[in-house]
């Protein structure tokens, strides 16, 4: 497999959920290719290990809680005055059973889209600073499980239903990086997403039923593709060049972009979108 080009002037590139899987898996590529990188986990002893190994500036944040996404963004803000690429990759929560956090929000829907898009606005200036973009791991979920309705992002009203909560929380990822480029493009500021793959990971352990039988099964785990496969696509977006390499606002599969799934494209579930997770996050 063919690696990306290294930019001529390296980058300052943070990526979040780099304490295991893709993200540490980018976070070791892009230091590779001499880029300087911040890397951002929930779990301290992870986060620590994946930055020591490659030199470079750590925090730790649990996306569960508005407050310290708040106060990594502070952090960020007064290490990288200029941030070249924010790579939105944490967010792979799948909660079996319906949890609120303490900020009031579903578990699934705070972690995996309120919790990075309140990171990107904090950020803004950073990332305007550097002419910057963002990179959102996305979801092919989105297509198979998502049934957005801005009315009821917590998914409160009906059964629970885990799968679609999570595929729903995907389609935001897409929906924000459309709309990121929409009102922040007179600042330079973009977003693109993509699917990563389906990455033999630890995501779906505990759950139960058939996404943790999916995912821990040793024959269908064989199929699967590897964290450095994912972490490929995470890096060929975080090193490209907006309008060459990727449309602003696109969603890719692999190298090509991928198609548009209902809802993602409307203009006005993007608007009521926004407004909503700005209220949400205090914005």
């Amino acid at each position: 497999m063919s690696r990306p080009p290294l930019v001529e002037v390296p980058r300052t590139i943070v990526v979040t959920g780099a304490s295991d899987g893709i993200g540490a898996a980018a976070a070791r590529k892009l230091a590779d290719l001499g880029h300087r990188v911040i890397v951002v986990g929930r779990d301290p002893a992870k986060t620590r290990f994946v930055a020591t190994a490659i030199g470079a500036p750590h925090f730790t944040a649990d996306f569960s809680s508005l407050d310290e996404v708040r106060e990594l963004a502070a952090s960020l803000a007064e290490i990288a005055p200029r941030i070249d690429v924010l790579a939105n990759n944490a967010g792979g929560v799948f909660a079996p059973e319906r949890t609120v956090t303490d900020d009031g929000n579903e578990l699934t829907l705070q972690v995996n889209h309120l919790a990075p898009f309140l990171l990107t606005e904090l950020l803004a200036d950073n990332l305007a600073a550097g002419l910057g973009y963002v990179v959102g791991t996305a979801s092919i979920a989105a297509k198979y499980y998502g049934k957005l309705d801005v009315n009821d992002l917590d998914n409160a009203d009906g059964p629970w239903d885990p799968m679609k909560t999570y595929g729903d929380s995907k389609m935001m990822n897409i929906i924000h990086a459309r709309e990121l480029s929409r009102r922040h493009a007179d600042r330079g500021i973009y977003g693109v997403s993509f699917h990563p793959g389906v990455i033999a990971s630890n995501f779906g352990s505990g759950t139960g039923g058939r996404l943790e039988f999916f995912y821990t099964n040793p024959v269908i785990r064989m199929a699967l593709s590897s964290s450095d496969k994912g972490a490929y696509r995470l890096v060929r977006l975080a090193t490209g060049t907006v309008g060459v390499d990727f449309v602003p606002g696109g969603y890719y599969l692999g190298k090509k972009k991928g198609p548009d799934y209902p809802g993602s494209r409307d203009p006005e579930i993007a608007r009521r979108l926004w407004e909503e997770s700005a209220r949400r996050v205090g914005l």
